[in-house]
């Protein structure tokens, strides 16, 4: 396996100067790959980096695998890096599949009998791992085996076919829908929390200068305080305001530039976007605030559930403008001072408009 160079961000600069952006990071090749390589480069989750960083040394140390590990976060959060990095720091190949990919037991088989010794496999969404998989992988992450079963009735046969050990690493952002005896299998457990702005400034500094892009301190923070606390929408801001800024500008972000490209955009001065907003309006004004059901949510929205849970709820619920319920979601008053709207608990205080019925 080819190693990655690795990628020192950089520390201690404010500003990415055109000249310095230019110099750049060599060898990337047309597509540019932000993700980081090695745990040193990786930024933010401190706990969870010397937690894989201990494991890591520990397992080299005693010539063995890494112990199965599973991540837990919202998406965008870093948890197909780690999976790479893992790779990448315990020098063997990575496999990687999502859970609805396999959709039979033979496809896992087939996944687990090419694996070589010390090899990740990566799963991604594990979750949605169909039953009868799940039921195959319990002694191939246990016992490093699978159980075939050949012919039927009476002439039935076991045979046990005994795998490579291998790494698996599994990620999901609904931890709550995985089976316990598959959590349970899990060596090493961690969550991803949502990244500070202080973070995610570093983060979009990394990826500008490896995108040879030229930021300033106040443009790099007013895109990442707009980020949603997630280093995929960092990125994906970054990429939207250097075309901004090419064609609309000088070639240069600062704050004005990336203020005016993020408002093209719909991503308002608190990271909400037009899908966010109309969340907390249907809240506010279809149903007083709440509480409501997410049903009746996705229903108005004309969105699916599963993409409220997984897409806006989350970020909401961690800056406060939603509040989970027991009979449902209730806007907070936060959420009714992004809106210059008054704000009474009794959650009376906007009605729809009526029509009076004519005499």
């Amino acid at each position: 396996m080819k190693k990655s160079e690795r990628i020192s961000p950089e520390e201690g600069e404010g500003t990415i100067t055109r000249e310095g952006a230019e110099q750049g990071l060599k060898g990337e090749g047309d597509y540019l790959d932000l993700r980081p390589r090695r745990l040193p480069d990786y930024i933010g989750q401190k706990q969870v980096v010397e937690t894989l960083e201990i494991a890591i040394q520990a397992a080299k140390k005693r010539g063995e695998p890494l112990d199965h590990v599973l991540f837990h976060s919202p998406p965008g959060l870093g948890k197909t890096t780690l999976a790479h990095i893992i790779a990448e720091e315990m020098g063997v190949h990575i496999v990687t599949t999502s859970g609805p990919a396999i959709e039979k037991g033979g496809d896992l088989i087939s996944i687990l009998t090419h694996l070589e010794w010390g090899d990740v496999l990566f799963i991604d969404e594990v979750h949605r791992l169909p039953k009868v998989v799940e039921e195959f992988l319990y002694p191939a992450m246990e016992d490093f085996c699978i159980d075939f079963i050949f012919d039927k009735g009476a002439h039935a046969r076991s045979h046990r076919y005994k795998l490579e050990r291998f790494t698996l690493v599994g990620a999901t952002t609904r931890a709550g829908l995985l089976s316990a005896p598959l959590r349970e299998r899990f060596g090493i457990l961690r969550t991803l929390d949502f990244y500070s702005v202080e973070e995610l400034a570093q983060v979009v500094r990394r990826s500008a200068a490896i995108m040879k892009v030229p930021i300033d301190e106040e443009g790099t923070f007013e895109i990442a305080k707009r980020s949603r606390g997630t280093p995929r929408i960092s990125n994906r801001l970054l990429k939207r305001v250097r075309d901004f800024a090419e064609i609309r500008g000088q070639g240069e972000i600062n704050r004005r530039i990336a203020d005016e490209a993020l408002r093209l955009e719909g991503v308002d001065e608190m990271g909400l976007t037009s899908l966010d907003r109309r969340f907390l309006e249907t809240v506010i004004r279809y149903y007083r605030g709440g509480p409501v059901g997410l049903e009746a949510i996705a229903a108005t929205l004309q969105e699916e559930a599963d993409t409220l849970v997984d897409m806006i709820e989350p970020f909401l619920l961690k800056i406060g403008y939603i509040a989970r319920m027991q009979n449902g979601r209730r806007a907070t008053e936060l959420a009714y001072q992004h809106f210059d709207l008054p704000y009474h608990e009794s959650g009376r205080q906007l009605t729809l408009p009526t029509h009076k019925k004519d005499k």
